[in-house]
């Protein structure tokens, strides 16, 4: 009866790789995906908590989901990830559809929970997160995909220890937990062998990898294992937390060949009152310090970050010397936003919260500054050659797509071919989201 199922993902690349561990589980069973919701079996909804968006999405999901089971009662919707962590059982109230909740370390009890409601309906909840700070952290197995993945996102640490003010992660995630080097890299060989060229190492915060374990090995140790895998040619990570971006790791990042020229440091702010307010553990200077040191060493790199603008207390000064930081760092690009409520956060008492007119007023004034930067980084590598490593076909009629080393896409003239191949590409035009450019 169980044959097709359906996945729904919203939110950062630990929600993806959530949903690829799902999938092979799901595909383990012998059940096939499907893109047509009415015709799922299970639906998976693997929710994010990080801000409001993505939670809103999820229930109106939800309610879609509801009138398609109304016409096939033995359909299995259950919820995943963060949403379903913070809210757990809570989200059943006005939604008796819903089969099951699986929190966020739960995600291997899915087929014996599956198992359970097939032979007997029932409502079915895995919430508990694990207390132990290392340890053994293996991923459900993984399952061969009818084509190799390119490219793959590979979890090295769970939780985070950091409390930021308005993050809800440490409560959804549990405390920072880091997989034993041995087992990242087994899992990256047998990607490799399978045909993945790039991996992306995955983290709250990848800068601390190893720091609550019983092993010694630290994030720049990891990359330069990593490194050595044959058959991969890249290695990315994310995220990086400022406070703990090592000389160790900028070191091996200007001296491992297969680890690339892109950082995402989420600075969140330029100015030190709001820093302190949202505990993030640096100053503005120690930024500056940083990115400079970073800079210094691999002077290719591309520096991206995340901005949080309208915080609780945060003054127009404070908006001023963020907007100033933001001219004067020069990002290559950044994911901007206003703040908004996450319950169950230290900021959702603070005073000083502000309209939400006002928070977006503030936002547009640094998105037109970030935006001009971008602008102005991208276009001043017109003639500039890239590696490129092609991934897909381009929306824009006979051309292909791909990412420098940089992380910056590039659409340019060339057959489906070229797809999995590292070519050179000369840029020709430079956008806000990227490159225009012909193979060389």
């Amino acid at each position: 009866m169980y044959n097709k199922y359906k996945i729904f993902t919203w939110g950062c690349q630990m929600n993806e790789d959530d949903s690829a561990q799902i999938d092979a589980l799901l595909r383990s069973r012998g059940m096939t995906p499907t893109d047509l919701d009415e015709e799922a079996d299970v639906a998976v909804l693997v929710t994010c908590s990080v801000r409001e968006k993505p939670e809103n999405k999820a229930k109106s999901k939800l309610g879609e989901l509801k009138i398609i089971k109304e016409s096939r009662p033995h359909m299995i919707i259950g919820v995943c990830g963060c949403m379903a962590q913070r809210e757990g059982k809570r989200l059943r109230r006005g939604r008796p559809y819903i089969d099951f909740v699986i929190g966020t370390a739960g995600i291997g009890e899915l087929p014996v929970v599956l198992d359970r409601i097939e032979g007997e309906r029932g409502f079915r909840t895995v919430l508990d997160l694990p207390t132990d700070a290392g340890g053994e952290l293996p991923l459900p197995a993984r399952v061969s995909n009818p084509k190799p993945a390119l490219k793959e996102f590979v979890p090295i640490m769970y939780g985070c220890n950091n409390f930021c003010a308005y993050c809800v992660v440490p409560y959804v995630r549990g405390r920072e937990r880091s997989r034993r080097p041995e087992d990242i890299v087994n899992e990256i060989k047998y990607l490799a062998e399978r045909g993945t060229e790039e991996v992306t190492l995955l983290g709250q915060n990848v800068n601390s990898y190893g720091a609550t374990a019983d092993f010694d090995t630290d994030f720049a140790d990891l990359l330069a294992m990593v490194n050595d895998v044959e058959g991969i040619e890249r290695v990315r990570f994310t995220t990086s937390h400022p406070k703990d971006l090592s000389d160790r790791v900028i070191k091996a990042m200007a001296e491992l060949p297969k680890v690339c020229e892109h950082i995402h440091l989420a600075v969140q702010s330029g100015d030190d009152d709001t820093l302190k307010a949202m505990n993030r553990g640096y100053t503005a200077d120690r930024l500056r310090e940083r990115i400079g040191a970073l800079r210094a060493v691999v002077p290719d790199v591309a520096v991206t970050t995340d901005f949080l603008i309208g915080f609780p207390g945060e003054t127009e000064e404070g908006l001023e010397r963020t907007l100033a930081f933001a001219e004067e760092i020069r990002f290559d690009g950044a994911f901007m936003f206003s703040y908004n409520i996450i319950p169950g956060t230290a900021a959702e008492k603070m005073t000083g919260h502000m309209t939400m007119p006002e928070k977006n007023r503030r936002l547009e004034r640094l998105i037109e500054i970030q935006n001009r930067i971008t602008c102005e980084i991208n276009r001043s590598r017109v003639g500039d050659v890239f590696e490129v490593l092609v991934d897909g076909a381009s929306k824009d009629g006979d051309m292909v797509s791909g990412f420098t080393r940089q992380n910056k896409i590039v659409n340019f003239p060339g057959s489906k071919d070229l797809i999995g191949r590292l070519v050179k590409v000369k840029i020709t035009e430079g956008r806000l989201f990227g490159f225009m450019g012909e193979m060389i």
